[in-house]
């Protein structure tokens, strides 16, 4: 399903793409988004194989015509369809992961054993930028089994840091 969902996501941003509006695009997934983020109950509903597909339907164009760009609410009606309106989410963040890419935008992954500060976090986007050549954006979280240090996940790149790694390369140099 996976697959189906990144063509969905891959012809969405080609039609934005070729009429350049792609950031009101973006705009109307964040928003239909964040609307089924506040009321699963309807994702559900619109799921449902008990509700006839013309109800769903309608349902879709009562809650989001109008309020939404056209291709988006299309999108919704065809994941309807298919029965995969749960994957509009996921569908979402393909979309995003392809207008990142042409923005030349990438996110950073970062795992840390204590929260970063601000401080530390511009440090590191800073330095992140300079190796990757284009903006980076992070997204840490705090794993206290890594004792210190961080792992960074950025562009297909690992570069693990932490203190548990240098403690298994030294055991492993003292195991020989």
């Amino acid at each position: 399903m996976m697959q189906t969902i990144k063509e969905y996501a891959e012809a969405l941003y080609a039609l934005a793409f070729e009429e350049d509006i792609m950031k009101e695009v973006a705009e109307s997934m964040c928003s239909a988004d964040e609307a089924f983020a506040e009321n699963p109950q309807y994702l559900q509903l619109l799921s449902s194989p008990a509700v006839p597909l013309t109800e769903r339907l309608e349902l879709i164009e009562q809650a989001f015509g109008g309020s939404i760009q056209e291709y988006v609410l299309s999108l919704l009606k065809l994941l309807c369809e298919k029965g995969r309106i749960i994957a509009f989410r996921e569908c979402g963040a393909e979309f995003n992961k392809l207008l990142d890419f042409a923005n030349r935008v990438s996110t950073a992954r970062v795992t840390c054993a204590i929260e970063l500060t601000d401080a530390e976090r511009e440090n590191l986007t800073a330095k992140l930028e300079k190796l990757c050549g284009h903006t980076v954006l992070i997204e840490d979280t705090v794993d206290e089994a890594l004792l210190g240090g961080m792992i960074i996940e950025v562009d297909g790149r690992l570069i693990d840091a932490s203190l548990r790694n240098r403690l298994n390369v030294v055991k492993d140099v003292m195991g020989r």
